[in-house]
């Protein structure tokens, strides 16, 4: 048996037995979920090579599921992030309702992101693509009547981009007889310039949706914030990289071909720097940490759709390494806040702070992530950063450059409210009673975090898997020049240039650590973290002290007409006037088979009055 279909029957047979076992006590249904992940995972890692196909035909149609270069770096965030996530969802999950079934979506979750991975086929490719957005759509709405709404608007614009997707498989088919992607990428050079523009724009909608792309960001901020924290760590840290996944190919295989394909390539990656941007800005705006880290996501995918955008080898280096990079810090951030949320039961930075010695080990992990999110060295956000400031201006592309910086440098405010919201903050005797995780949710999180340093030190990790990725994909061999281009790198993928800064550093502070410890050694007294509001020093009695709220007051002010949520505006008339549509429908459709009887009388009346004057002529 094909290990490809050993993986998908053990998926499937898991998702099944963990639901029928959600009504048992104990542990078995934690082992059975765990192991419904586990064991695919492990044989993923070690029985699947590149290259491995398996083909089958049913319904008249030929199937092929096989691991390329690309989906190999993609996979590598489904199934890694995935098995993290688990674990963490074990402990997470304990003691809340419908358990069963929030495992048996997110093993159909998994599942079905390694199965588009997998795809060789469109036909498999969407049913997939069906699959994930269904357990996500469920998972969504986990917590209730409560999230009908935001679960709704994620189910529309999720249809949007299924029904395009399948608009344009319709037509390949129509135009080349297979539903292979192979098929597809050959074929498409000798298509009509008309189907040339209509088959990208199709597929770019159904992947702009699940990319967060604006203007189909809308569904995103709900979504990702009111799912349980345990799936938002893979909802924005992998199944985001599917739709990531699907532009990569439409931008490389297809695109590329069009005359014009570079005014593509321009609009989406204006597109991924608005992106960015407006997902920062409304970051910044948050008090809740869930919405802040949506929001997040959103810009931090701008950058990664910037880069795939741009196309360029070391744009689109950038783009896959912070694609990465995105799935270990963002998921890493979404279970830091659902680790807080079951601790102290709130996630709002304004009502929970001080954290960093009740928890310090959750600490460590946000304090690793939010060094990667901000692009700080020698963590790997900043290779990624780094990489694509360079081919923007290697590009020529000085204007979003400077719109990829604005946007960058701003996420620092958020980055700084999140860190010393929760952690930094005065102890409170409220929180008092506050532990750490429990270790079954802190030791992913922290495997996780370490992930971003190491990708930072040693980024040929992930670079040379990247780099296979794109030789598949028509680039050149970049392993022998692109990263010597690159000045933080060597041709092994180590950092170069940040090595004499690091150690420069970590002298200095030494130096000034050491001065000022025999210096000020008979002045010093032991300083607790209340003592933070005053730098440490004894304020005198004629020294008032102030607490001030939303500091950030003057920023907003001046970003106002960029946070106008005109889009928004948009989607409501629309919606409004569908629903003032269904009313009016509701009223002729009532049910009434009276009513029905009327409305035929009244068309055969109509019909004869019509018809009269025809005949007697």
């Amino acid at each position: 048996m094909s290990t490809i279909i050993l993986i998908f029957i053990i998926f499937l047979g898991g998702a099944i037995l963990t639901f029928l076992a959600s009504a048992l006590k104990g542990i078995l249904k934690e082992v059975l979920f765990l192991a419904s992940v586990f064991v695919p995972v492990v044989l993923f890692f070690t029985n699947i090579s590149i290259g491995q196909t398996f083909s089958f035909q049913a319904a008249g149609f030929a199937f092929q599921w096989g691991i390329t270069p690309l989906s190999y770096v993609f996979a590598l965030i489904v199934a890694g992030l995935g098995l993290m996530a688990a674990i963490y969802a074990v402990s997470a999950m304990r003691n809340k309702e419908n358990t069963g079934f929030f495992y048996f979506n997110y093993i159909l979750t998994i599942m079905s992101m390694l199965g588009i991975l997998f795809s060789r086929d469109l036909v498999s490719f969407f049913i997939f693509w069906e699959i994930m957005t269904w357990s996500s759509y469920l998972m969504v709405v986990y917590q209730g009547k409560d999230v009908q709404t935001v679960g709704i608007k994620y189910f529309i614009f999720s249809a949007v981009g299924a029904y395009a997707m399948l608009m344009a498989i319709v037509v390949v088919y129509s135009l080349t007889g297979s539903m292979m992607i192979d098929s597809l990428v050959q074929s498409f050079p000798g298509f009509s310039f008309d189907m040339q523009l209509l088959i990208p724009i199709l597929l770019l909608i159904g992947f702009g949706v699940k990319s967060a792309m604006m203007p189909l960001h809308v569904w995103a901020p709900g979504a990702y914030s009111h799912a349980p924290m345990a799936y938002s760590s893979i909802f924005s840290g992998a199944l985001s990289k599917m739709g990531i996944y699907g532009m990569v190919i439409v931008m490389v295989s297809l695109i590329s071909h069009i005359p014009e394909g570079h005014w593509f390539r321009e609009v989406i990656a204006w597109l991924g720097g608005i992106t960015a941007v407006m997902g920062t800005l409304w970051a910044i705006k948050q008090d809740d940490a869930k919405k802040l880290l949506a929001y997040s996501s959103i810009g931090q995918l701008g950058y990664i759709i910037v880069g795939v955008g741009i196309g360029t080898p070391l744009a689109m280096m950038s783009g896959l390494f912070l694609a990465v990079m995105h799935a270990l810090f963002k998921g890493t951030l979404f279970m830091v806040v659902g680790a807080i949320e079951r601790q102290t039961g709130t996630s709002n930075l304004t009502e929970v702070t001080g954290l960093i010695r009740k928890m310090p080990w959750t600490f460590l992990a946000s304090l690793f992530s939010i060094i990667a999110l901000a692009g700080i060295p020698p963590l790997g956000g900043f290779i990624g950063k780094w990489m694509l400031y360079e081919s923007l201006i290697v590009s020529d592309h000085y204007l979003l450059v400077i719109v990829i910086f604005f946007s960058s440098t701003a996420a620092f405010l958020y980055c700084y409210k999140f860190l010393f919201g929760f952690f930094l903050g005065q102890e409170e005797t409220e929180w008092s009673h506050v532990k750490e995780a429990p270790a079954m949710m802190v030791v992913p999180m922290l495997i996780l975090a370490v992930s971003t340093f190491v990708l930072g030190v040693f980024p040929g990790l992930i670079l040379n898997p990247i780099n296979e990725a794109m030789q598949t994909l028509g680039y050149a061999n970049t392993q022998g020049h692109l990263w010597e281009m690159s000045v933080i790198f060597n041709e092994w993928g180590n950092q170069v240039a940040m090595q004499p800064i690091v150690y420069t550093i970590i002298g200095i502070f030494l130096f000034f650590l050491t001065f000022l410890t025999i210096k000020g050694y008979k002045e010093t007294r032991y300083v607790t973290t209340k003592d933070i509001s005053s730098s440490g020093e004894v304020p005198k009695e004629h020294e008032n002290l102030t607490f001030s709220m939303n500091f950030m007051q003057p920023f907003f002010r001046a970003v106002e007409p960029l946070m106008r949520r005109q889009i928004d505006k948009y989607y409501n008339g629309f919606a409004n006037g569908m629903e003032a549509l269904f009313d009016f429908t509701r009223r002729i459709y009532t049910g009434n088979g009276q009513t029905y009887a009327m409305y035929v009388v009244i068309f055969v009346v109509l019909l004869l009055l019509l018809k009269t004057p025809f005949s007697d002529n």
